[in-house]
This record gives C-alpha cells, structure tokens and sequence, in this order.
C-alpha cells in the first residue's frame, strides 16, 4: 500500500507581538509573489525567456541582500513562495494543454494571500506551543493525536482567526466492513443509499439568508474605504464561513458513516458546474455540498483501504432496477412504478442503479432474484 497526506488543522492563539509578524511575514510573502509574477510576465514579453522557479530562487541571497527586511522570514518560507507561483503556472499550462479555461495567475491582493508554509524545517511542536522560526513560540490548541511523520507546516489567517495545518504521511489502514452500497444524491435528500438509508440535506445557507441578507445589506450601505465598511465585511464573512463549516461538519458525518460502512461505495459521476447553470436548483445543489461529500469519502476511504467509484449517471433515475427497462418520470414523481410489478422510492431506485454499474451488474426480467442477493 501507498502512503498518502493526511491534514490536520489546529486553531493558533498568538499574541499581539506574535500577530504582528505573522501579518508582516504574508505581506512580505505577497510582495516576493507578486513581484516574481511580475518578472515572469515581463522576461517572457520582452525578452521570450521563460523563467524557471531555479532561476528565481537563485536570486534570494540578492534580494535580501539589496531588501534586508526578507531576513525576517525564514529562507524555506521564501522558496515555497516560488513554488506556489511555479504550480499556478504549471496548471496554467496543463490547463491550456487540456482545452479548459486557461486562468493565467493573477496578482494577489490585500485580502487574497492568506498563508506561508514551512515546507521541512523551521517549526516545533512542544507541548502546548508551536515554535515557528522567526516568530517565536505559539499557544497551540492540538485537539486530537496526529498519526503519521509531519512534512509541512501552514500558517493560515483567515477572519481574524490564526490556524497552522500540518500535512503528514500516513499509511492506509485497512478495515474490512463487507457491504457495498450505490449512493444517489439529491436536493430533498442530501444522499440516499441503495439499502434505504436517507440522510437529510442540512439547508444552512437557507436557514441563514435572512442574517445574510441583512449583512449584505450592511456592507452596502457603508461607505467605501471605511471602518465601518471593513466591520461590516468582516461579519458578514465570518457569517459565510460558519455556514461553510457546519456544511463541512455534515459532510465529515456522513463520509464517516460510508466509510465505516461499506467497502465499495458507488457515487455519480456528476457535472456540477454544469448543473449549477440551472438557476431553478443551484442554490439548493451547492447548499447540499455534493462535491464536497464525493471528495472527503474519497479521501477516508483511501485512508481506510476502501473503494470509492463513479459511474456514468445515463438513465440511472429512469431505469428499472429490477427489470432493466426504462421507466420515464419528472422531477415531481417520487416513487418509481414498473410495469414489472417493481415500486420503490425513486431515489432508492436510482442508488440500487448507481451500484449495479459500478459492480458491473445488468438487471433483467429473469434476474430479477439473483439480483436481490447481489445486495
């Protein structure tokens, strides 16, 4: 077996002091990557030379040379800043390759850079303090155990708030739990099993519109540039990232559940940019967080040496999944009737469909109680 990353996330309590030079090394990192995009962008306009992340890192002995307030910031710190400019671009091209939208990387405002990384060294874990090279020793919250060896070390500002995230490799534990279930997800329901599992979607951001309606409200009526204007930004933020936590808290609950489950899970290989584009459900589709549920299954079924597959969604709501012929019905019908004699909740239907592709099964009259064993 492989070994994978695995990320852990720890809330930081730094003081005033401390505050001051984590917000002074992201400025200093947003101008090193702001500056480095510059000078890719003119050597290659004017001079046809593209630069490399080797060409520029070579540079930083000068540059703190010529800048002696790089010497705040630890050297590692600085290189991983190049780094993260070279993958914007390496992306730019894979994305330019592929015939998708090309996105080229773009300058980091105030409000657009919000973390450094010590990609090897430069930081310790001890007791309750994280002690950071350049910055000093900082009060920790290490709510659980980490597994695995620590590779790197983020600082992440966001709202005011101050986490560091560790990335560490682990091995992937296998645990053998037996079933095998299809997954349908849906507006009414976030997910449906194939066994008749329903999990409900949470609607935060419906719950929340009224709160957020009002902040929105705030923030436009203050004026531009001012302090009220940035209280009102700030709460209204704030607002938007508790409603994407308790989302991720749902997701977290549900990905658990299948992965101590089931050893194969089937999901849909949905478009859901695509369906986004359908004003009447997209609200509804990013509050459910479908993608979300999809990717953090995937990732605790690696950890647990489960498999995770997605299969094409063609006719999967439509289909019989005793018969195999095709039953046509609209959003408004809930049960699904067959000609077979076979009625069932839709969505169940559906999800028994999801995982008789994914194992490759055909449903047919005669099948029809061979099937029900396949379960």
């Amino acid at each position: 077996e492989k070994s994978m990353l695995k990320a852990y996330k720890f809330k930081l309590e730094p003081t005033t002091l401390q505050v001051e030079h984590i917000e002074s090394t992201l400025n200093l990192c947003r101008w090193l990557y702001n500056t480095a995009l510059e000078q890719r962008k003119f050597t290659y306009k004017h001079r046809n030379i593209s630069t490399r992340y080797s060409m520029q890192q070579n540079e930083l002995p000068q540059l703190k040379k010529e800048l002696p307030v790089f010497k705040q910031v630890q050297s590692q710190v600085l290189q991983d800043v190049l780094r993260r400019l070279d993958k914007a671009f390496q992306a730019f091209f894979r994305r330019l390759k592929t015939g998708d939208k090309a996105g080229y990387p773009r300058f980091r405002g105030k409000n657009r850079y919000n973390s450094f990384t010590y990609p090897q060294s430069g930081f310790l874990l001890e007791d309750q303090f994280l002690k950071l090279s350049k910055i000093g020793k900082v009060r920790i919250k290490c709510h659980r155990q980490m597994k695995g060896k620590v590779k790197t070390c983020s600082i992440i500002s966001k709202n005011g708030k101050y986490y560091a995230c560790f990335s560490c490799k682990v091995e992937p534990v296998a645990h053998q739990a037996g079933g095998r279930v299809g997954i349908d997800l849906g507006v009414k329901h976030l997910a449906i099993t194939s066994d008749g599992k329903f999990f409900d979607p949470p609607k935060y951001l419906r719950k929340s519109e009224r709160k957020l309606k009002q902040l929105q409200r705030n923030v436009s009526r203050r004026k531009k540039g001012s302090n009220r204007r940035k209280k009102a930004v700030a709460l209204l933020a704030k607002m938007h990232e508790y409603i994407a936590n308790q989302r991720k808290d749902t997701a977290h609950k549900i990905s658990r559940y299948l992965v101590d489950h089931y050893d194969l899970i089937a999901f849909e290989d949905l478009h859901i940019s695509g369906m986004v584009k359908n004003h009447k459900l997209a609200k509804s589709i990013v509050d459910a967080g479908w993608d979300q549920l999809v990717r953090f299954t995937n990732y605790k079924a690696e950890y647990a040496g489960k498999k995770v597959i997605q299969v094409d969604p063609t006719n999967t709501t439509q289909a019989c999944s005793a018969c195999g012929q095709i039953v046509k019905k609209e959003l408004k019908d809930r049960v699904h009737r067959c000609s077979c004699g076979y009625t069932e909740d839709r969505d169940i239907n559906a999800a028994k469909n999801i995982l008789y592709k994914a194992i490759g099964f055909v449903p047919m009259m005669e099948q029809g109680q061979l099937k029900q064993n396949l379960i």
